[in-house]
């Protein structure tokens, strides 16, 4: 036999807990995640815990091999990120305030890369609001589970959709939806909502695994608001809608440095075990779903956000770098030949650009040069919608997107869908270059195929 590594171990060890998923080698670097108890995520029958030793879940168990080693419905989740040895877990106990910037709190924000919040029971106070602002704009991630309306486990008139609301519209850094979207108070009762197709983006299809479906028993759904903030993306929609900005049921967006994620219901975090005495739900394995996956791959994204934990990441000058990433000025700041203007509606505003859709042999480009700053992240976004008179079972018409003389993603007439599809690629490689972002469509001699582009961004963080 063989001696088998460290990481080896740490991915044999996943795969043995989480059947299924990708195991995930070891990396350099340990990422703090900070779960919070604070919120009354104990309320009712809920469990929404790693363990109930707190703060340090190992201390329960510092070598846990099943679900049942620590305590809690959501032991699976900690023990999945454990096993893998790129994670340090923490819990925020119940009577612990969050802060951010509190030199003599342990358990500050400031000290961890990301925070998840699952199911928050009790409105946070305006100082903690702050600081939940302050350390995802400084570069943190923050997990946010939702639940249906009328969700009150502790009977105090609070559920998780409007509290969650209230930390969008009063947190003292910028009460105008700061992440692009709203929790709606609706209750789903069952659904299994499907992911869009986006092969590149990093939530769908991580390291933990490909995600195809999520459930929802008893959960809710977002309204994106792309005018509030571009960044906003709707990664899984309900089974009986098209991607678009309703029934969203999972969200990811930025704010400042930062990223933001946002489940419809916690059933899926939920893997049956807890305490005793608790009615609890196993979605995290559900086989008719990718729970699991979906919750890894998305606490992994987050946590890379910033390589300083919310202190504040490398990247000196954050934001988004495209110039009339809309085209609502016509063809300025963008170099080519795609109609510009409203010949198909646009996503939003009132312009979009136009590849081919002719019918004859056709090529149309628009291109835009950047610096990416170095040390930051960067991801390309940008929504499309293409329409086809070509059958779908052969590729004849093709959209590509370049950046200098790389493709990084390239569609064609057999992606046509109704509406538009937002996707992103990650662009952080290119940190420290100037770049040419470049769309080329290309249409053979007959049968249209339309390409339809609006509300592009190149984001740095």
């Amino acid at each position: 036999m063989r001696p088998i590594t460290g990481a080896a171990l740490a991915a044999a060890l996943t795969a043995a807990v989480l059947p299924g998923l990708a195991a995930v080698s070891h990396a350099a670097t340990t990422h703090r995640v900070l779960f919070d108890a604070s919120k009354a995520e104990t309320a009712g029958n809920a469990d929404w815990i790693i363990s109930t030793s707190q703060p340090d879940p190992l201390k329960q168990d510092s070598t846990p091999s099943s679900d049942k080693d620590w305590t809690g419905a959501l032991s699976s989740w900690g023990i999945a990120l454990q096993k893998t040895g790129q994670y340090t877990l923490d819990t925020l106990p119940a009577g612990n305030t969050i802060t951010y910037g509190n030199s003599s709190n342990a358990l500050d924000l400031s000290h961890f890369d990301e925070f998840v919040l699952p199911e928050p029971n009790i409105r946070l106070s305006s100082s903690e609001k702050t600081a939940l602002l302050t350390f995802v704009q400084n570069g943190g991630g923050l997990f946010l589970v939702s639940d249906h309306t009328g969700s009150d486990r502790n009977n105090d008139g609070w559920d998780s959709p409007k509290i969650i609301n209230d930390i969008m519209t009063s947190n003292g850094v910028d009460n105008t939806d700061p992440f692009g979207f709203s929790v709606d108070l609706k209750d789903v009762n069952s659904d299994h909502p499907v992911a869009i197709s986006d092969s590149s983006d990093p939530v769908l299809n991580g390291s933990f695994g490909t995600v195809k479906h999520s459930l929802i028993a008893d959960g809710t759904t977002f309204t994106l608001k792309p005018a509030d903030n571009p960044n906003v993306k709707g990664l899984l929609y309900l089974s009986s809608s098209s991607p678009g900005n309703t029934n969203a049921a999972f969200v990811t967006s930025t704010f400042g440095k930062g990223r933001v994620a946002i489940w419809d219901d916690s059933s899926p975090i939920d893997d049956g075990t807890g305490e005793s005495g608790k009615t609890l739900y196993n979605g995290w394995t559900d086989s008719s779903a990718n729970d699991a996956a979906l919750a890894l791959n998305a606490t992994a994204w987050l946590a890379q956000g910033s390589t300083s934990g919310g202190g504040g990441g490398n990247c000196a000058a954050p934001g988004q770098l495209l110039a009339n990433p809309g085209f609502e000025s016509g063809t300025a700041s963008w170099s080519g030949n795609a109609r510009i203007g409203s010949v198909e509606a646009p996503h939003s505003g009132s312009a979009d650009a136009l590849f081919d859709g002719t019918g004859t042999t056709t090529t149309n480009t628009e291109s835009q040069t950047v610096s990416i700053p170095a040390g930051c992240s960067a991801s390309l976004s940008y929504w499309l919608h293409i329409d086809t008179a070509e059958p779908t079972s052969t590729k004849y018409d093709t959209l590509t997107v370049a950046v200098g003389s790389s493709t990084v993603a390239s569609y064609s007439n057999q992606d046509a869908a109704s509406g538009y599809q937002q996707h992103s690629v990650d662009l952080s490689a290119y940190a420290g270059q100037s770049v040419t972002i470049k769309f080329t469509g290309s249409e053979d001699y007959t049968k249209q195929t339309s390409f339809v582009l609006d509300d592009t961004a190149l984001t740095v963080s």
